[in-house]
């Protein structure tokens, strides 16, 4: 697992606030909190995306889970005329992602496959296309396909910083972040409008009008990393 969930880059001269933490909610850093009533008192939360307040800087989770970003994975594949004469593959072929336990929301492929999520078996079934050249002979002989997901990380318990205090702290002001609290099935271009999930987490989607945009994204995850860099509106 990544040393950090969360990264604060440039906070200036801001800091953070902190707020009676919901007892029943379960966060990472980087997720985005919003307020809420719980009897007569206000406490933070885990935002479903239409009001949210600002970063999460508090851990209180029960496992921990990591992005796996650009994962290439290629099969070699002996190939039979399929439709428009491109070759297929006659028979399934399986594959193993780098991560088992994977969020099967979470998971996107360049091609079609299914995947198991408990071992992380994805499968190219029969009828693929064939549609690389692993052995440099002009022809296609391999299947290739990109993939984005989020896994939980095995053997490492959860943890919470906020036992004591329940509190919460929250980065609510302008500041410049690296997270790997997004998600995985959705693209991520230079300056795109970040918008906050359902789950509490930073998504180039936008779940409905009433969802406003929060932050910027100043860097895209990559194969080397798996984090947004972000600035927080």
């Amino acid at each position: 697992m990544e040393d950090t969930i969360l990264k604060l880059l440039q906070i200036g001269n801001n800091l953070p606030a902190s707020f009676i933490c919901d007892p029943s909610s379960e966060f990472m850093p980087g997720m985005v909190a919003e307020l809420t009533v719980i009897g007569n008192q206000v406490m933070a939360t885990v935002s479903k995306g239409t009001a949210p307040i600002g970063i999460i800087d508090e851990i209180k989770t029960k496992a921990f889970t990591n992005v796996s970003w650009n994962e290439t994975i290629i099969v070699p594949a002996t190939g039979v005329p399929g439709p428009g004469g491109r070759p297929v593959t006659p028979v399934d072929i399986k594959a193993e992602l780098k991560h088992p336990n994977v969020i099967g929301s979470s998971f996107l492929s360049t091609i079609d496959v299914l995947l198991n999520t408990n071992n992380g078996v994805i499968t190219f079934v029969a009828g693929t296309e064939l549609n690389y050249d692993l052995l440099g002979t002009g022809s296609a002989n391999a299947i290739k396909t990109i993939v984005n997901y989020t896994y939980f990380v095995p053997n490492i318990p959860g943890d919470d910083s906020t036992l004591g205090s329940g509190r919460m702290t929250v980065w609510f002001n302008r500041i410049f972040f690296q997270t790997d609290m997004f998600e995985s099935n959705q693209q991520y271009p230079v300056n795109a409008n970040l918008y906050v999930s359902e789950n509490g987490i930073l998504t180039t989607r936008r779940p409905s009008t009433i969802h406003p945009a929060v932050a910027l994204l100043t860097a895209p995850p990559s194969a080397f990393s798996s984090m947004v860099e972000v600035m927080w509106y």
